[in-house]
């Protein structure tokens, strides 16, 4: 059974789960697709395309029996799953760069998918950070966190590669969820997006919901929550034309960099879901995302922790690799 290549939650608990359809579902039926990844029975499947929350390559499908094609993009969104315990998994890469009794700041790749979700139960980073760090189950079973994501502070799209925060005690948990909160931790991107934008610095200051019309994509909107996002142009590429952007996030909502990118015309590259696919150099769903740099204080001793991860090999092909990697080894 084919994995999927995407499941992200969405504000109200929701899954969205996203796949490229792989040559053995070529001409299957979507019900019956959909059934085989997520383990959802066919009953449950029919409810699910026939509410309007299924696409095919950005277009609603309201036929069950509507047949997929290879290459196809294939996006649902999944009520919510039951708050399972996970099972850890040895086997999964972790690449920390920062741990000590209380936090642990790992480099994710872009592939992983950070906790369990829609048709995606296994493999999973946290199956990983439980076999590693088999305390944070702990933080479950005290009510601290989520039972299928022990210690996740905050998350990252799959497809979005770089750090992320795991705490290991309650008192980093409590301690990091309101440095998120006041915005006393930072987190600092870098994108590639695609056109040149004209202001060297700038702000996107837009509240962002879920989309109205597309069931599978958040947007902005005058009812969202408050979500501000600031751009710094580190590089404009000539060829395509396109530019390397610092971001750093004031706010923490669902996919809000790559809404805001999209909203002032100038998305992320290679972000199908709120631009399009355009770079055959990256991976199905790579996004040119990387969370590069973190830095918070320790929830022990206050100390402030500096954490960056390097720009990754896959996104120096498309330029602006030494403007990218400075701008993230700079102090604030």
């Amino acid at each position: 059974m084919p994995e999927p290549e995407n499941s992200e939650a969405l504000p109200d608990g929701s899954e969205v789960l996203e796949v490229v359809v792989p040559a053995l579902m070529d001409a299957m039926r979507i019900d019956r697709a959909l059934a085989t990844i997520t383990g959802m029975s066919r009953s449950e499947i029919c409810r699910v395309i026939e509410s309007g929350a299924v696409m095919v390559d950005g277009t609603v499908v309201s036929k069950v029996s509507t047949p997929l094609f290879e290459g196809t993009r294939l996006e649902a969104v999944l009520p919510p799953l039951d708050d399972g315990t996970v099972t850890p998994d040895a086997s999964v890469l972790i690449r920390v760069l920062y741990e000590d009794e209380d936090v642990v700041v790992v480099d994710k790749l872009a592939e992983q998918v950070v906790h369990p979700g829609a048709g995606n139960k296994g493999a999973t980073l946290v199956a990983g950070l439980l076999a590693r760090y088999p305390d944070i189950a702990d933080l479950a079973e005290r009510g601290f966190s989520e039972a299928n994501r022990p210690g996740i502070v905050h998350r990252l799209d799959k497809g979005t590669s770089g750090l992320l925060m795991v705490a290991r005690t309650p008192r980093a948990m409590e301690s990091l969820s309101e440095q998120l909160a006041d915005r006393s931790a930072t987190r600092r991107y870098v994108g590639v997006v695609e056109g040149l934008l004209e202001s060297d610095r700038g702000v996107v200051d837009a509240p962002i919901s879920r989309s109205a019309s597309l069931p599978t994509k958040m947007a902005v909107r005058s009812d969202g929550r408050e979500a501000r996002t600031g751009y710094e142009v580190l590089t404009r590429l000539a060829k395509p034309q396109r530019s390397v952007v610092g971001l750093s996030l004031e706010t923490g909502r669902t996919h809000q960099i790559r809404v805001h990118m999209a909203a002032i015309g100038n998305p992320i590259v290679n972000d199908g879901r709120y631009g399009k696919k355009t770079e055959r150099s990256l991976d199905a769903l790579r996004l040119a995302l990387h969370a590069g740099r973190l830095e918070f204080n320790h929830p022990g001793d206050g100390r402030r922790i500096q954490v960056v991860s390097p720009w990754p090999s896959d996104l120096k092909a498309l330029g602006g690799a030494e403007e990218a990697q400075v701008f993230l080894d700079r102090k604030v």
